[in-house]
Parts: C-alpha cells; structure tokens; sequence
C-alpha cells in the first residue's frame, strides 16, 4: 500500500496535511467508519479520495448534485486518475457499459446520486466490484433535520448490505450537532470515529452592515478591494443589474445563473478564475466545487435562507488564509423580504399534490404508468396552462424532486424536429434550382436516415459543422424549405426535462411523503428566525454567533467582525466635532463645484449625519441650495 503522504504529492503536489486530514484518511485504511466536518475549503475529499487511491478496488461516491459530481470526475481525470460519474440521460446500453467499466476497467471512483441506487442494474453491478470505500458527500442531505434533507439518500444503507465488509466515510461542511447525531444514526456507525474542524476562520472577518443604498456601499467595499469577489443575489435579473451596475463604474464584473447555456457559464467562470472579472455576481448555484483561493470579499445583497448555506457560501472568501470579509447587507424591508421569498411561499400538500396531478396531464401520464419516462417540460407554459404562481409552482417541483417522486433537470435547450415531405425525385428537381442549399441537404440526408418517413430531432450543430456553415445560416435555410413545402418545420424551446420516478398515483404518491413536506416547511421557518436573529444581533460577536448555531461553545469574540469593531470604536472617544471650521471645509469645496451630501463626507473626512446637518443650516440661511440633481451648491453661484 502507498503512503498517503506519497500520494499527496503525487497528485496535490503537497507534502504534508491539512489538520485532522492525516487522521481521517489513517482511520478509513484501518477499516473504520469516519464522519468528517469541516468547513469549505478545509479539504474534506482528499480525505476519502487519498484512501481510495492507497487501496485496491474502486471508491463508491454519493454525491447529491449533478453539477458537484461532473466537478470532481473532471479534477481526477485531470490528474490521470480514472473516475466517472452516472448522471441523468444514460440510455440502458449506456449504464451497461459504464457499470462493466467499472467493474473491469480498474476505475478507483465511481459518483452516483442516491436516486442511481433504487436501480436494480445498478445494485447487481456493485455488488460484483471490488468496492474498497463508500464516501457519503453532502451527508447533512440523509438527516430529517439537516439543510436539503433528501429522502433519497436513506437509500444508501443498501450499500452497506451489499459490501458489509466495507467502511464508509460521510462528508460535510455544515452540520449542527442534532443533524450529526441523525447522520452516525442514519448510516449505522458503530463507533465511528468523528473528525470535527472548528469552523472558527480568524481570517475571515464576518460583518453586517444596515445600509438604506447598498449599491453604494457595494461600490465603496469593492473599491476599497479590489481583489477577486463574488456578490450572491436571489434572481436572475439582479445578476444582470448589479453586473451592468457595476460595469458602469468602471469595476469588471459578470454575471452567473443557472439560464445561461454551458458554453456562457465556462467563459464567465474561466474569465473569473483567471481574474479577467473582479467580480461575479451570482445567484446561490454559484460556488460548489469551486476553489478558488484569492477571493477578498462575499457579499450578499439579499439575506441567505438559512445560516447553512451563509456559513458555505461566506467560507468561499479568504480560503488563501489572508484577511478576507463575508459581508451581509441588510435594511428595513429585509426582515419582511426574506419571510416573502421564503416562508409565504412554502407550498402546502394540497397544493402540492394539485402540482402533481396536473404535471401529469401536461406530461400525458395515465394513472399506473409513466415510470422512468423523460419529457421536455416548459415551466413558463406549464405556469400558464393551469394558471400556477410561478414561484409556488416551482417550490412545489423542487419538493418533488428532493422526495424522489421525479427528476427535474434544469436546462436550456432548442429541440428542432425535421421531415421531407416529397419524393426524392421531387427533392433534386428542387435542388436543381436551389444549388445553395444543397449541401445542407445533403448533410441532412447523410446524417439522418428515417428523415423522410418521421419526423426526426436534429442536432442543428452537427449538421451545421458538416455543412461547414454558421448555425443561423442553417436556421434560415431550414425556414426557406418549410416555406417552399419540402420539410415540414417543428421547433420547439425547453427549458428543463422531467423523469418520473415511480407510476402516477396522484394523491397516494404525495400522501407516502406528507409528513416529510411538513417538517421540513417547519425547519424552514426556524431557520429563517435563525437568520433574522444573526443579523439583527449587534451586541454578539458575529463568530461567536455562528460557532454557537453549529454547537461550538466557550468561543472568544473574534475582533474583526462588525460586532468587535463597532465595540472597540465605542470604547474609543471620539473627537469633538468643530462645526464651525466643518461649516467652512463644505464651503470651500462647495466653491469647486456642486456635490452630494455623500460626496462631501468623504471630502471632509466626516459622518454624513454630520454633514447633513450643518447642510440643513447653510440652506436654511440661504447660504445653499439644492439642485435638481439633489446635489448642493452655493447660493450665489
């Protein structure tokens, strides 16, 4: 067996560990069942992939998110270690071969998602490999109380029978003590050996701040650092809008969200990682499997949903262990926000189960049927159809498919059927006169062969590279032949697939999962409280506050939170201010040209609250006025 320190080096160009690493990795190749907590960034996969790889056979990974799994398989592949992951849209051959791969091609990981192993196919194909670690990623997902609580995953003590021998280790980056309590219980730990990291960053200074303009007080802290930064937003449209804000004052920034195509979201990230961008702003989906170290400064213009998914998301910052800031901008139409956006729209069962009968319908389910079948879905028509509030329509869905009763597939994509609808006689004779579109005819007819008896789904971009052509050439080509009456045109946009998992059962299948949606609405809303409370505590060091959520106790105030800064400059006298001579300095710059009330604090080096008032004074001795621009300008000028 290699030494884990070798293989260390030999793939992370690192040669000693991180703390508790050493140790875990130690207790998986003594056989032991390991629980690993540590924060992002701490390195939890070296701690199952080091293992995996000092020992022969192959390493079972869980792994909840499609997205996180193709991350990780691309970063072994990268350093010519063998892996691969079963994701959604593998055909029956496809999941044979790849299972057969795994089992005879000396392949050290596999990543599934906890849905993969209700298949039977992929049951009977592990039990035949030699599996030498099954590594539970994401392990908050198995608990009832954890954040993004999936059924599913309860699923996973299946591989526990079908390797008994075999020990396992569960991974998270959050959990509080009760959900790791339910995590060793769920999985059937027998005296697990549990490896938990402080989540204390000294680095990372936690700060909240109540700002009535946050764009400003974006633009201030983003000139202030100018180093790499993400901004996380709740919508796609304010992706846009803080990117173009930002743009406009001259600060590079871009925007990421799950409706940009795979192309989009590459460019945007690689620009980033290669500090093209300072900044992205970006909706939650941003950030998973992402290491980049030199991140200054998290800001959230909107209030997170839970402090789980704060305490991730804020811990993407300052992972090179210099100073770094997780900032939390907050004002008096937040607190009522965040209830809107997360508590008013919890669907109930009932509505829920609504959801369910009429996805269905619009699928062309019939009562008994429909298992493991995949359909295009327009969420936008589906809305409209049955008249469904969208962001109700779509938590219900979310629900669904955390419960296992469907898949649902986020992609954008253009589906564009084709079929000839004359002879091939009539086709040349036609072509006769229309040279120019022969050889996209000819691609056509090449590439697909039964499209002159169906209508035939084509792939626009393959067909354009073997007619050696631009896409929107092709495009326009394809409308001159419907319109000439030689193929007959479907084009169709989606914008996400659906699998149902099981046969419809209308209200029965919902019923099975009732008391599931119950108590997890119920932990929702304690965690938004949990959230309200952190950021209206100004009189708790926000490091001890979140320590203690995550059941850390006797922890010292960190000194770098907004908390311990606004303590020290209390304790500190501040110095008189002299409103004569700050009556003269506004005049003075007043004479340069017109300013705003924020414009002249920061000339002055004072509080706008200062200055405003000695502003009201100037204008109420007509000293001032005030423009129609709300900017300040001498009397007389």
């Amino acid at each position: 067996m290699q030494h884990p320190v070798k293989i260390l080096e030999q793939y992370w160009n690192f040669t000693e560990f991180r703390p508790f690493q050493e140790d875990a990795i130690q207790a998986a190749l003594d056989g032991e069942d390991v629980f690993v907590l540590m924060p992002t960034g701490g390195g939890k996969s070296m701690c199952f992939q080091i293992p995996a790889l000092a020992k022969e056979g192959i390493c079972i990974v869980i792994s909840p998110l499609v997205a996180l799994m193709k991350n990780q398989v691309q970063v072994l592949q990268d350093k010519g270690i063998k892996a691969m992951a079963l994701t959604s849209g593998l055909s029956y051959s496809q999941l044979d071969t790849m299972l057969d791969n795994c089992i005879y091609g000396k392949y050290k990981f596999l990543y599934i998602s906890p849905e993969r192993l209700q298949q039977e196919l992929v049951q009977e194909r592990i039990r035949q490999m030699n599996v030498n670690l099954i590594a539970i990623d994401e392990a908050h997902c198995i608990s009832q109380w954890g954040n993004d609580f999936r059924p599913a995953y309860k699923n996973i003590t299946i591989l526990r029978e079908l390797h008994p021998m075999v020990n396992c280790m569960a991974l998270t980056a959050s959990a509080t003590p009760l959900v790791v309590e339910d995590i060793v219980t769920e999985l059937d730990f027998l005296k697990p050996k549990i490896f938990k990291q402080s989540f204390f960053r000294p680095n990372l200074a936690y700060m909240v701040f109540h700002e009535d303009d946050k764009y400003y007080r974006i633009e201030t802290i983003l000139r202030k650092y100018s180093n790499s930064s993400i901004i996380y937003v709740r919508s796609r449209k304010l992706t846009l809008e803080i990117a173009n804000f930002l743009e406009k004052k001259g600060i590079k920034a871009s925007s990421f969200h799950g409706g940009l195509s795979n192309a989009e979201k590459d460019e945007r990230l690689n620009d980033w990682l290669a500090n093209k961008m300072q900044v992205m702003v970006a909706t939650n989906a941003f950030g998973m499997g992402i290491d980049k170290p030199d991140v200054k400064t998290v800001i959230h213009l909107n209030l997170p949903e839970s402090l789980e998914s704060y305490f991730q998301e804020a811990g993407r910052a300052g992972r090179n262990g210099e100073k770094a800031f997780a900032v939390i901008l907050k004002n008096k139409s937040d607190d009522e926000l965040v209830k809107n956006q997360f508590l008013d729209v919890l669907p109930s069962i009932d509505f829920i189960k609504q959801v369910y009968r009429k996805l269905s319908n619009f699928c062309q389910i019939s009562y008994g049927e429909g298992a493991l079948t995949t359909h295009d879905f327009n969420f936008n028509q589906f809305c409209k159809a049955y008249k469904f509030n969208g962001v109700l329509a779509y938590n219900a869905l979310q629900i669904l498919d955390r419960t296992s009763i469907i898949t649902l597939t986020k992609q954008f994509q253009n589906k564009t059927l084709v079929q000839f609808v004359i002879s091939n006689a009539a086709l040349f004779h036609y072509l006769d006169t229309h040279t120019e579109l022969q050889l996209i005819v000819k691609s056509l007819l090449r590439t697909y062969g039964g499209i002159f008896e169906h209508a035939t789904k084509i792939n626009t971009t393959l067909v354009s590279e073997k007619a050696s052509i631009q896409e929107q050439v092709l495009m326009r080509a394809l409308n001159t032949l419907e319109k000439d009456e030689i193929i007959v045109l479907q084009q169709t946009k989606t914008d996400a697939q659906v699998t149902f998992i099981e046969p419809r059962e209308d209200d029965k299948t919902i019923n099975r999962i009732a008391n599931v949606i119950e108590q997890q609405n119920s932990l929702k809303r304690k965690q938004v409280q949990s959230v309200l409370d952190y950021v209206d505590n100004d009189s708790v060091c926000k490091t001890i506050q979140l320590l203690n959520y995550f059941g850390e106790k006797d922890v010292k105030p960190c000194g770098v939170c907004s908390v311990c800064i606004g303590a020290v400059k209390t304790l500190k006298k501040p110095n008189p201010i002299d409103f004569t001579v700050l009556r003269k300095q506004i005049i003075m710059h007043l004479e340069h040209g017109d300013l705003t009330s924020r414009a002249l604090a920061s000339a002055v080096n004072c509080t706008e609250a200062d200055v405003l008032s000695v502003l009201k004074l100037l204008l109420e001795h007509q000293i001032i006025s005030i423009t129609k621009t709300n900017t300040y300008k001498l009397y007389h000028t």
